[in-house]
């Protein structure tokens, strides 16, 4: 009964937000600034429902509470159970996000009984000179790093890097972080909403209101050296699977396509998720069913499928397990 499941987008309002976002849904956001598209959730309160087929409505937790193995895999539903292990958004910063980090499992398990997050970036867009902020400039001090904080001048010490389309950047848990104006970006994580926010730029909302910050939570959870692992380099090899992250919580290749190719599965004990983050149309092809893949959508392979077609005029892929 199973087959590659498209969900319902669930776009959320950010103060940072833009308008690239919003044609992924049906309802009218035009007075609203959407700065995510949560594309396969199982965050309490943001639960993804199917959109395509007979599964139709059925929520992701419904789902995995069904099919169990077949949809997620032996060895995920043996460790996760009914969670979903990752969470897959699109990310549109028409303006700085906070400046960030997250916690550790160890630490979101003891303070919020939460998984920690660790994320990767894949760029999608970026308009000239945009930037991310990844990290300190040197290896920073906690008194140093109070005394920024207090005096306004965090911006200061942190490092920024300019940035373009294609580029892959890994995020581990304590990496002080912000996503700048001008970048859209797909990004995979563990399933956490834990976000410790250490600077917003002075912004108020509508109604004149800060956003709250976590100056204290976050200490225990900063990393105050240099980082220089958060790059990702790689190759494009056309019809060929390349490596991006193979990390304890998710493994993503990108996959640039322009022909018809076949995959097999057959020693994946997991589902799969494809995003197209390129700008032609891919489709698969499962028992002689096609479901297309647009420019910034997902589909989900579930763990009992193991062979699929693909094919395309020439787009760009990540293939998402764990």
């Amino acid at each position: 009964m199973l087959y590659p499941l498209k969900f319902k987008p669930i776009l959320k309002e950010k103060i940072w937000g833009g308008d690239k976002l919003k044609s992924k849904s049906k309802v009218d956001f035009s007075q609203k600034r959407i700065g995510e598209s949560w594309e396969i959730s199982g965050i309490n309160g943001a639960i993804s429902i199917v959109q395509n087929g007979v599964l139709a409505g059925q929520t992701l937790s419904q789902l995995i509470s069904e099919f169990k193995t077949e949809l997620v895999g032996k060895a995920v539903f043996e460790k996760f159970n009914s969670e979903f292990p990752i969470l897959i958004k699109f990310i549109e910063a028409q303006d700085n996000l906070s400046v960030q980090l997250h916690p550790s499992d160890t630490l979101a398990k003891k303070r919020h009984n939460s998984f920690g997050k660790t994320e990767m970036w894949y760029i999608t867009e970026a308009e000239p000179n945009a930037e991310l902020i990844v990290g300190f400039k040197e290896p920073i001090t906690v008194d140093r790093y109070k005394e920024s904080l207090s005096k306004g001048e965090l911006e200061d010490v942190l490092n920024k890097i300019k940035v373009e389309e294609g580029e892959v950047f890994f995020i581990k848990p304590g990496l002080v972080h912000a996503i700048g104006a001008g970048v859209t970006l797909a990004e995979i994580q563990q399933t956490s909403d834990v976000t410790y926010r250490l600077y917003d730029w002075l912004r108020v909302d509508k109604e004149g209101h800060s956003r709250e910050l976590h100056t204290e939570l976050a200490l225990e959870a900063i990393d105050f050296q240099v980082n220089s692992d958060y790059k990702i380099e790689y190759d494009s090899i056309f019809n060929s699977k390349v490596p991006l992250v193979d990390s304890p919580y998710f493994k993503t290749n990108f996959l640039e396509i322009n022909r018809r190719i076949f995959l097999d599965y057959s020693s994946v004990d997991s589902f799969v998720i494809y995003l197209n983050v390129g700008t032609q149309t891919a489709e698969l092809i499962h028992n002689e069913n096609s479901f297309m893949l647009s420019p910034m959508e997902t589909i989900l392979l579930p763990a009992c499928i193991k062979t699929i077609e693909l094919k395309s005029s020439g787009t760009k892929l990540l293939e998402i397990s764990i």
